[in-house]
């Protein structure tokens, strides 16, 4: 579902929470996800979504927008949360200000 963090086993990249962005409706019909990477490098960008523990997630971070990749879904480990409605609005902005059209 649209808004949920996984964990994911990522070729050639060490473990790493994602977030799905993918609109929930395609998600069953897809191999492919799409999804921001989680890092610990947190910038103060229109492009990060820093969260932490107060959004479900095991430490500070933040989401790159500017790093959106294609995840298979066999890559997903497990869930580690869902974000708020509000954060996911605010991951919507991070993308339109990733995509800038």
């Amino acid at each position: 579902m649209r808004g949920e963090v996984w964990w994911a086993e990522l070729p050639d990249q060490k473990r790493r929470p994602v977030l799905i962005m993918t609109r929930t409706e395609a998600i069953p019909v897809l191999h492919a996800l799409i999804a921001a990477p989680a890092t610990r490098t947190i910038r103060p960008i229109p492009t990060h979504l820093r969260v932490g523990p107060d959004d479900g997630m095991p430490e500070e971070c933040a989401f790159t927008f500017d790093n959106l990749t294609l995840v298979s879904k066999t890559s997903l480990t497990s869930r580690l949360c869902t974000l708020a409605p509000h954060r996911l609005l605010e991951a919507c902005r991070a993308v339109d200000a990733a995509l800038d059209c």
